[in-house]
């Protein structure tokens, strides 16, 4: 709240910081629930990985004898029809491990995020670590109907690339577009200090990003680096 009592919109990062919580409790439940799927599907993906790269590899020969340039390796790799259809299945694998899981997270955060805004508390677990509560244009609780209201119009916040979402930083309400709509704002109820544990795990999120591209380029690098051997040797 502000000196006179008003409440004070939350700042844009802090609301990141708030959802990212409530984010990762909802991804661990999709993880348990669909933990078998996840083990196949990326190993689906490994294996047309594999099969991508071995298509690359086989290429070399033909390449080498025409000159070896990059040019005429590119030139070769878009006339190979064994590879496109490698980097089809790719694609496909890659699709197959992402849609189901989304949709799973996108089916519980409905009734996750509306569920404790819409309460008497107006606010999930990670905003209430925060300070922060959802109020409606009055300032009052939103209510279970305003609340889910407010989160099925979250999806225009992502199919926006994130703009929705940008808007909760311009003054004076600090409004997402899911927020105008529903008719709600995103409040500090006090201003007390970001706690160390909310810092500190927003401070890894960008490490453990970089991380996770690591390992990707690292198993990248495997598969072509075993695909070349076997490629040399064969």
């Amino acid at each position: 709240m502000s000196a006179r009592g008003m409440p004070v919109p939350a700042p844009l990062a802090l609301r990141y910081a708030a959802w990212s919580l409530d984010a990762a409790v909802i991804a661990l439940l999709v993880i348990a629930l669909l933990h078998g799927f996840l083990g196949r599907a990326l190993a689906a993906c490994r294996n047309a990985l594999d099969a991508l790269t071995t298509a690359m590899a086989g290429t070399l020969p033909a390449a080498v004898e025409a000159g070896g340039s990059p040019l005429v390796l590119v030139q070769i790799w878009l006339g190979d029809g064994a590879l496109h259809a490698a980097a089809l299945a790719l694609a496909g694998s890659v699709t197959g491990l992402v849609a189901l899981p989304t949709l799973v997270f996108a089916l519980l955060s409905l009734p996750w995020f509306a569920a404790f805004e819409g309460s008497a508390r107006q606010a999930t677990p990670g905003k209430r670590l925060l300070g922060l509560r959802v109020i409606d244009d009055d300032g009052m609780a939103p209510g279970p109907a305003r609340a889910a209201l407010r989160q099925a119009a979250g999806a225009l916040s992502w199919l926006s690339l994130n703009i929705g979402h940008a808007l909760a930083g311009m003054p004076p309400r600090h409004q997402a577009l899911h927020d105008r709509i529903a008719g709600t704002r995103v409040v500090r109820i006090d201003a007390r200090p970001v706690p160390l544990l909310a810092r500190m795990w927003l401070a890894l999120q960008l490490p453990a990003a970089f991380l996770l591209l690591a390992l990707l380029m690292r198993a990248v690098d495997r598969s072509l680096g075993a695909a070349m051997d076997a490629a040399l040797l064969g």
